[in-house]
């Protein structure tokens, strides 16, 4: 019999990509399964995922506006509307189980979920769990974690170390060095600089980079730099005319594992999704974590690598002092390039998908 699974949560490519991850790895394991998606309106998933190919329900959520509290007069209503909206869901799906992978759907879905006694799976990514994943933990049957050390936030029994799902394309570097130069149109005798903002892009990264630009090509070094695709127009406008041939200005990097295979050093957000697919790459890295999000759990992200000496943190604030000056010493050292390169390969769980895909199938099945 065909098994029916719910996964809901979205609003950033590191919500989005592991979501689609663990769906593809349900229909290798179990082809038959049925799987919808529910996601939150307005947010990147109610494209991506259709895009690879899955159907999807949008939730009227937002998340709490922190800027003006006026703006969340209207938290409580669309709270109630979404709650009634994803049991609707649930029942006419007729789901075995609901899986969730953070962002503003999966609190409704999963709440909702554990109301009508349906088993209901966490998959939390970072190093700490923010305050929507602690409430649900209580009562999700499994929670898939990707760091050790989670028994702080959740009940022990229920925890499965799995690491967290990655594009597996993106990750497919062996031997593509070469291919990955030219297609960039950049010179294989020099030494690449990676800097990528994740999906939406990072005006501290772009800030340093603007600034830093003559630095590092005299310094010999040629960059791809992923902006984001919200800052590119403005970016390009301003430096179209003056960038060097040694920087590629891009919104947003199509093949990913042409980028990673190209650098010799990356340099990227602390988010969850982002460190995995950076673990299995195994290059020198160097994170910056955001400050902009819930619990500051990309600094937490960050320093679960750094204490490892599996990567180097620069804080946002001391960014645009820090940055540039630090690349320019760790590209003068081979060794050290060596060694953090080791380091964080040593930390890489490159079959999350597989394994949580196999742990919500048991679920189902018991």
């Amino acid at each position: 019999m065909a098994h029916k699974v719910i996964i809901s949560g979205g609003g950033t490519g590191g919500h989005i990509f592991p979501a689609i991850a663990i769906a593809n790895a349900l229909k290798q394991l179990a082809p038959d399964t049925e799987i919808l998606f529910v996601g939150a309106n307005g947010k990147m998933e109610m494209e991506r995922v259709p895009a690879a190919g899955y159907e999807i329900v949008g939730l009227d959520i937002a998340g709490i506006n922190r800027q003006s509290m006026l703006k969340n007069i209207g938290l409580p209503f669309k709270m109630i509307k979404s709650l009634w909206k994803a049991r609707k869901v649930l029942k006419q799906f007729k789901a075995e189980a609901a899986i969730g992978v953070g962002g503003y759907a999966s609190g409704p879905l999963l709440m909702m979920a554990n109301m009508i006694g349906l088993p209901t799976i966490l998959q939390e990514q970072n190093s700490y769990a923010g305050l929507t994943n602690k409430k649900l933990g209580k009562k999700a049957k499994r929670i898939c974690v990707a760091y050790e050390g989670m028994e702080r936030f959740f009940p022990k029994d229920k925890l499965l170390l799995t690491g967290n799902p990655i594009r597996k394309a993106s990750v497919k570097i062996e031997g593509k060095r070469e291919e990955a130069i030219h297609a960039f149109q950049l010179d294989l005798n020099k030494k690449t600089l990676l800097v990528t903002g994740g999906s939406l892009g990072a005006l501290t990264l772009n800030d340093c980079l603007e600034a830093g630009i003559p630095a590092l090509v005299s310094a010999g070094i040629q960059v791809i730099w992923q902006c984001g695709s919200y800052y590119y127009e403005q970016l390009n406008g301003r430096l179209a005319e003056q960038l060097p041939k040694e920087v590629k200005l891009m919104p947003f990097l199509d093949r990913m594992d042409y980028a990673y295979a190209a650098a010799d050093i990356i340099v990227a957000r602390a988010g969850a999704g982002t460190i995995s697919e950076l673990c299995v790459v195994g290059k020198p890295v160097v994170l910056i974590p955001s400050p902009n999000v819930s619990d500051d759990h990309q600094t937490k992200n960050a320093l679960s690598l750094s204490k490892h000496h599996a990567a180097l943190l620069v804080k946002d604030q001391d960014a645009r002092q820090e940055l540039i000056p630090k690349i320019l010493d760790l590209i003068q050292q081979p060794e050290e390039q060596a060694t953090l390169g080791e380091n964080i390969k040593k930390l890489a769980l490159p079959d999350a998908d597989v394994v949580i895909a196999k742990e919500i199938l048991n679920i189902i099945k018991n």
